[in-house]
């Protein structure tokens, strides 16, 4: 649709055209009076404009981020003012440090009330000043399509994130005659060839190299290249704290998943490299294990950091080499070099590999209901296309593990450790790609941040199978607590419904599973529930809350806490047996 020359139109009119210019073919939202003349246009976009309709902001905040990580384009977010505004301030802080395009546009006050507090009234440049990388207001309508074309070129530069754009009431109902703006064209960094020449010279002195891979802009072609080059120079591959869908964990160069939860073997690999090649992702707390295994701000390690971003090189770590290079334009690079290393690293290759698959070994759990081999099972029954999102939890360390996730759309997570996304992002999964399987891990408590969802499944069909993980306590945290304060545990414990017959009030199938042996069977009721249905199935896991991580126990945790309180008040004598 292309708008006719010297033709008068609405503000609103003249955004929504300027989303389909730009692309945009799916936006997230809860309808709001402010910003009502873009709902009204969305009736000329019927066919090229999905609006799909979320129950409260942060799930369509989430929804958005995840559309931004599937397709690299900025998901779009549209809220009302003021509560709509700080509900949906979640996801824009997950955009942010996960480093994902999106957009998100607030319904404002009009211009002639602003500054009075008007009627949920906030001024956004302050409230998401530092969660954003752009932040603005369009004041007039005939600007509108200015202001979108760039926050499309912000969003999708250098590092990136979101922007967020106000709307005032009287810039959406005022009317213009202005020219519609074409689409946003992304820009594509290379590395120089002085880069890649100083690259290979350390690769060729390295004698236990290790790369890893995360962040966002990665692409098909970049795995691709990335995984050739990795066997070309025999180096181990790692991928970022939930980034798994980086890198096919089926490449015989595949280490493993960097950051909490790793298995000691890789944390020691990584100690003991000599370079660390680190591509798109930033090396944040969650990855370098609160800035021990790389340090920051002079890493052990030789770093060669690439990204596309110069303002986050050097930043936290000072790297030996620093590279401004996006990942596509990285992984083009690397065909110009070959290897001339002297020392062999075949097999270290080969035994980081095969002690990532040792790793998918179900280890012991307490209870009748394992989630080890619960999770094990689910990683070899799902085909490698299927999506597994979560959100936060101890939970996921079980997914995470013993899935072997297979490029990208395959993993959904935030990487900044925000409660309730995996249901929303499930749903987007789910909509992208709708003939794919997705299936949703969360706790019981991050399930109910965001259970409203599970609307918008029933009302657009969505299949998705959602594995709620139920031990009744804010397991994280209580794990944290044993560790700091053992055996003082308080007002970490929760009631909770039965999520068997949440799930039936929304149409889909609830089934209680409470024994390992029943696992199988329920997760293929619910496969094919999900599957012939189209509507949510749900999978409600009850088990021992002593299991809190693959090979770790509560109990553990804190007689260990408790031993090391006791040496620290009698140094030197026997630990308390009680």
């Amino acid at each position: 649709m292309k708008a006719l020359p010297g033709v008068e139109r609405s503000g609103g009119q003249i955004l929504m055209q300027q989303l389909r210019l730009q692309g945009v073919r799916r936006l997230f939202m809860v309808p709001g009076e402010s910003y009502l003349p873009c709902i009204d246009a969305l009736n000329e976009h019927v066919g090229a404009i999905q609006a799909v309709v979320c129950r409260q902001e942060s799930g369509a905040a989430y929804m958005a981020e995840a559309y931004g990580k599937l397709t690299g384009e900025p998901g779009i977010c549209f809220v009302t003012r003021g509560p709509g505004a700080t509900n949906a301030s979640i996801g824009v802080h997950t955009a942010y440090q996960d480093s994902t395009p999106m957009i998100l546009f607030i319904g404002q006050v009009g211009n002639g009330f602003y500054e009075r507090e008007a009627f949920q009234e906030i001024d956004y440049r302050r409230m998401f000043g530092q969660m954003a990388k752009w932040v603005a207001q369009i004041d007039r309508s005939d600007r509108i399509p200015e202001y979108i074309a760039r926050a499309f070129a912000v969003a999708t530069g250098g590092r990136p994130g979101p922007v967020v754009l106000a709307l005032p009431e009287d810039t959406l109902w005022g009317r213009a005659v202005v020219e519609d703006l074409p689409r946003y064209q992304r820009t594509i960094v290379h590395p120089g060839m002085g880069d890649m020449r100083r690259l290979k010279s350390l690769l060729d002195e390295a004698q236990r190299p290790f790369m890893l891979v995360g962040g966002s802009g990665w692409t098909e072609e970049a795995i691709e290249r990335v995984g050739d080059f990795a066997q070309r120079f025999e180096l181990p591959v790692g991928t970022a704290w939930r980034r798994l869908e980086c890198f096919r964990q089926s490449h015989p160069n595949a280490a493993g998943h960097v950051g909490w939860g790793m298995t000691d073997q890789l944390r020691d690999r990584m100690l003991n490299a000599d370079l660390i090649l680190a591509v798109g992702t930033r090396l944040g707390e969650a990855t370098t294990l609160g800035y021990t295994l790389v340090e920051s701000p002079h890493p052990r390690q030789k770093l060669v950091h690439v990204y596309p971003d110069s303002n986050e090189l050097g930043r936290v770590f000072m790297p030996s080499q620093a590279i401004v290079a996006s990942v596509a334009g990285f992984a083009q690079a690397l065909d110009t070099i070959e290897p001339g290393h002297a020392a062999p690293r075949a097999a270290a290759v080969k035994e980081a590999h095969a002690q990532y698959l040792d790793s998918f070994e179900p280890l012991d759990f307490p209870g009748p209901m394992s989630l080890d081999a619960a999770a094990e099972h689910l990683g070899r029954r799902l085909p490698d296309e299927a999506c597994l999102t979560v959100g936060a939890g101890n939970y996921a360390f079980y997914l995470h593990r013993y899935r072997p996730f297979n490029g990208l759309g395959t993993s959904l997570a935030p990487t900044v450790g925000s409660m309730g996304y995996g249901l929303p992002a499930a749903i987007s999964a789910k909509l992208e790609h709708p003939d794919r399987i997705v299936v949703c891990g969360a706790g019981d408590g991050c399930f109910q941040m965001t259970m409203q969802e599970l609307g918008v499944a029933m009302q657009y069909r969505l299949g998705i199978v959602i594995l709620v993980y139920n031990n009744g306590i804010w397991g994280t945290i209580r794990a944290h607590q044993e560790r700091e304060f053992p055996g003082r545990a308080i007002a970490l414990d929760f009631e909770n419904p039965d999520f068997t017959q949440v799930v039936s009030a929304y149409g889909g199938l609830g089934i209680a599973v409470e024994r390992t042996e029943d696992f199988p069977d329920a997760l293929e009721r619910a496969l094919s529930y999900a599957q012939s249905e189209r509507l949510p199935a749900l999978l409600e896991i009850r088990y021992d809350s002593n299991g809190i991580a693959p090979g770790e126990t509560l109990s553990e945790i804190r007689k260990a806490a408790l031993a090391r309180a006791q040496d620290m008040l009698s140094p030197g004598l026997p630990a308390s047996s009680n």
